[in-house]
């Protein structure tokens, strides 16, 4: 079933979350309460979902709780390494599980880019990438990078060289993107929860070309 709501561009300043955990009812109310206006949960890379990343279910938990929604899919554990023909399969799967869990067309579904191996040719990443990208618009999303730590390319190259045009900055030190700039910053502070649940902060903000990040809104306070 599609899932409730629509999708929207996020307006700047607004504050929201990602989690690597479930979240139900409570959890997404004492969000709410606390200033959060979305949130942004994980999708495999692997062909079938496992129990703790977002399902249909808990979207429509997040959503009727007033907050936007976007997903954003695990990277491999630390030294991974890239190929053109990974980037087509992890997009693939992206995008597979989005659709299943019901996002409609033109939301942002992301890549998240960081943990590479140091030696990974800057030739390869770019590949890997703009095969994700690919892979995710081609089913009716529109792709965007969370630039992370050891994400391997430079500044210019996430800019000039990748076919997306939405960019999320990591907690981590990592490049500026030159003349667009970044759509979504993280912030990482210690032992941070929602009732319980580990958290990182985000805050939106328009990019120096008007760009913004787009969601799945059910709520009006979350809607430019």
């Amino acid at each position: 079933m599609p899932l409730r709501g629509r999708v929207v561009a996020a307006p700047p300043g607004v504050h929201g979350f990602d989690a690597n955990s479930v979240l139900n009812r409570r959890i997404c109310e004492v969000a709410k309460a606390r200033g959060f206006e979305f949130c942004i949960r994980y999708v495999s890379r692997q062909d079938v979902q496992p129990v703790g990343d977002l399902s249909e279910a808990e979207a429509n938990v997040i959503l009727d709780a007033g907050l936007a929604l976007m997903v954003v899919q695990h990277v491999a554990p630390e030294n991974w390494s890239p190929s053109q023909a990974l980037g087509t399969k992890n997009g693939k799967n992206a995008a597979r599980h989005a659709r299943q869990i019901g996002f409609p067309d033109g939301v942002n579904v992301w890549l998240d880019l960081e943990g590479a191996k140091t030696s990974t040719p800057h030739e390869t990443m770019i590949a890997y990438c703009n095969a994700w990208f690919a892979e995710v618009e081609s089913a009716g999303f529109v792709p965007g990078v969370y630039v992370g730590a050891r994400a391997i390319l430079t500044g210019n190259e996430l800019f000039w060289r990748l076919t997306t045009k939405h960019y999320w900055k990591s907690g981590s030190r990592v490049p500026d993107i030159p003349h667009r700039g970044y759509q979504l910053i993280q912030t990482i502070i210690r032992n941070d929860k929602i009732d319980g649940v580990a958290i990182d902060r985000n805050l939106t903000k328009n990019d120096n070309f008007g760009g913004s990040v787009l969601w799945l809104s059910a709520s009006r306070s979350a809607q430019a």
